[in-house]
């Protein structure tokens, strides 16, 4: 593979290194420069898929200083990758000042998919996933972290925040007392690695599981509500909706949401709407 020059933005793994795709590898070996969010970390990577290529560290403190350097190395004709610690660069890491600035000195920027926690950790979470809102790390300061999620009280989409195992505790509360405490959550640890769990439930229990059982406090977390529910669809118990799906397995959407409102005494509206959301 010939590369362009260009600024290449290289997900890397969450976990299991065997995730890292073909692509990347090129990238990566071709390049000229590859920019690390911390070098001493990604170069145990590199080492291990045998990468020599030079190495020089971009972060939160040196980002805006550092984009000009490489913006001359762009022009002397050489390619540059970009990666954070693990997962897709500027998602919650260093890169922002980076592109905007290669980008407004005329330098393409060239994209490659690959690991992410936040979509990862959604895919497996049961959760509504047709419309989410990424909000990164929540505030440390207690009473940020609580306007953060009163703001967000009423938002209809599934919530998705990254968190330190140090503070899962203190979230998981501020979340129980903004959000209420049968607001429905899932909590994924370690994603992709050896110890990966999910919990899921009420965010009263799975704060009390996390309680409980230290090994919940540690490991990369990703955090994940659902969205806020009308009266009406806060209405629906499991058994509503599993009544639904199972006429959906032998009527149209449409004719189901009938039958079930006429057994429940539910509006028929509201059940259809709900099955759209779910995808039924």
């Amino acid at each position: 593979m010939d590369l362009s020059v260009a600024l290449y933005i290289v997900p890397t793994p969450i976990g299991n290194l065997g995730d890292i795709s073909s692509r990347a590898l090129e990238v990566l070996n071709q390049v000229a420069l590859i920019a690390c969010e911390d070098t001493r970390h990604s170069g145990k990577l590199l080492s291990h898929f045998g990468i020599e290529t030079r190495k020089t560290a971009l972060h939160d403190h040196n980002e805006r200083d550092r984009a000009q350097w490489i913006i001359q190395k762009l022009g002397n004709g050489e390619a540059v990758a970009l990666i954070s610690d693990a997962g897709t660069p500027l998602i919650s890491d260093p890169g922002y000042h980076l592109v905007k600035q290669v980008r407004e000195a005329g330098f393409n920027v060239i994209p490659l998919p690959g690991p992410c926690a936040a979509i990862t950790a959604l895919s497996a979470s049961g959760l509504p996933s047709d419309r989410f809102s990424f909000e990164g790390f929540l505030p440390s300061k207690e009473k940020a972290r609580l306007d953060k999620l009163t703001a967000l009280k009423d938002d209809p989409r599934t919530l998705i925040f990254y968190e330190s195992p140090h503070r899962i505790v203190h979230s998981l509360e501020s979340i129980m007392a903004a959000l209420g405490e049968e607001r429905e959550i899932v909590m994924a640890r370690e994603v992709t690695k050896t110890f990966e769990t999910f919990l899921s439930g009420p965010v009263a229990e799975v704060l009390q599981t996390v309680k409980d059982d230290p090994n919940q406090q540690r490991g990369e977390i990703v955090l994940m509500c659902h969205g806020h529910r009308s009266d009406e669809e806060a209405e629906f118990s499991p058994t509503v909706i599993n009544t639904l799906k199972l006429l959906c397995e032998e009527l149209p959407l449409k004719k189901a949401a009938a039958v079930a409102g006429q057994i429940y005494d539910i509006k028929k509206n509201a059940l259809y709407k709900h099955g759209l959301s779910i995808g039924l």
